[in-house]
């Protein structure tokens, strides 16, 4: 199950004379599984890499080579493709390829197509690393940006590079551009709302080099920050310890313990429309943490450790006077998993409760895909198993859907 923006939609993907070329035979692939119609359009260099062949049998549609293919102009000229498409992707985008759409050259079909176009062109760069930092490289990609209203970057990365070199230069990972690709496309419904979202675990110390915590990577709180930024929500994301790249556009708070994740939390719901808790928050934490480091002294005697109840997040924001309009709680459960959350949903006067068993390896902990079941008092509804990044999309259209 999965939710597509790309359903009937036209894009263009330009591909240019770099190494990357080989990359964007899944690019292609990526649109036609979303559901889009696709045509290619390559540069005479990009062929040495690359073959049309390839990509007309992946597309299923001719590919486009010359701006004076006198075939291709009868089935559909340059400028019908402009016209046509929805979204104009170029990968790889060679320093070449940016200095010259930034010049305004139309000397090939792909420049022309840029000239002529009034869909999103996503120009995402692929080069070595001193062309991509070259002081004339930069001043045509931000010129260029300036310039058209309807451009936008996507990338590079940094990484190893085919020549050996290490840094930024090297192109998005087809998926990558797929997902940026379709925020462009995302309704902005949640324009107007701030959104407060926890993620990933807490670390209760027990000494200076020791912790109890658990094993949430934080990845679907991150997916929802995206996703609600990519909506149009300002959201503020309370991230325990992970290591995840902060969503574009989201403004992000770390935290570590429990007792600092709620004070976060607390101090972020005034004006908060929406509050998501999908951290793993650790119940309890030791009564005490030690100085110094606890050493094992080899008499094998027990040693006890006291715990102490944490702070109930979600509770206390349910209960709280300047409660948000919409409270949300996550339920990782490894058994009993609707009946588990139908109860947590009325303790914690939320909402609702987005539930999962977590004792599936599929779609437990750290796990690419998840599947959920969204508990609230009007209705049960399953989603997934599906990429966080859907289920991030589904969650946030129930959101919206409640009390309707």
């Amino acid at each position: 199950m999965s939710i597509s923006v790309f359903d009937n939609k036209h894009v263009v993907i330009g591909i240019t004379g770099g190494i990357a070329a080989y990359k964007s035979a899944e690019l292609v692939r990526q649109f036609i599984k979303a559901g889009a119609e696709v045509r290619v359009v390559m540069t005479e260099s990009a062929q040495e890499f690359i073959t049309p062949l390839t990509l007309q049998a992946l597309s299923g549609n001719p590919v486009s080579t010359s701006l004076f293919d006198k075939t291709a102009e009868l089935g559909m000229s340059h400028i019908e493709l402009a016209k046509w498409a929805d979204l104009v992707v170029i990968a790889p985008a060679t320093a070449d390829t940016i200095a010259r759409i930034n010049a305004g050259m139309a000397n090939d079909l792909l420049t022309t197509l840029c000239l002529a176009t009034r869909a999103k062109v996503a120009i995402a760069p692929a080069m070595n690393e001193f062309m991509w930092h070259h002081p004339l490289t930069q001043r045509n990609m931000q010129s260029l940006l300036e310039i058209l209203p309807n451009a936008c970057q996507f990338g590079p990365a940094a990484g190893e590079q085919a020549c050996g070199d290490m840094g930024y230069g090297r192109m998005l990972e087809p998926v990558e551009i797929f997902e940026m690709a379709k925020a462009l496309f995302q309704p902005q419904d949640l324009s107007g709302k701030s959104l407060v979202i926890t993620a990933g675990p807490t670390q209760e110390a027990i000494d200076p080099v020791r912790y109890l915590s658990n094993h949430s990577s934080g990845k679907m709180g991150f997916a929802l920050a995206q996703a609600a930024s990519e909506r149009g929500a300002t959201v503020t994301l309370i991230a325990g310890p992970v290591n995840l790249a902060t969503p574009a556009g989201v403004n992000r708070v770390d935290v570590v313990s429990a007792s600092q994740m709620y004070e976060a939390a607390l101090n972020s719901i005034a004006g908060c429309d929406v509050f998501i808790g999908t951290a793993a928050v650790a119940d309890y934490r030791p009564s005490s943490a030690a100085d110094q480091k606890i050493k094992k002294d080899g008499s094998g005697a027990e040693r006890t450790i006291t715990l102490i109840e944490n702070p109930d997040i979600l509770a206390s924001i349910g209960h709280h006077e300047n409660r948000p309009a919409t409270v949300i709680g996550f339920a990782a459960e490894t058994q009993k998993t609707e009946q588990y959350a139908a109860d947590k949903l009325q303790r914690k006067n939320a909402d609702a409760i987005v539930a999962n068993d977590v004792s599936r390896s599929d779609i437990g902990f750290g796990a690419a895909n998840n599947e959920v079941l969204w508990v609230s008092d009007q209705q049960s509804v399953p989603f997934g198993p599906a990429s966080k990044r859907d289920v991030a999309h589904f969650i946030l259209d129930q959101i919206l859907n409640l009390g309707n």
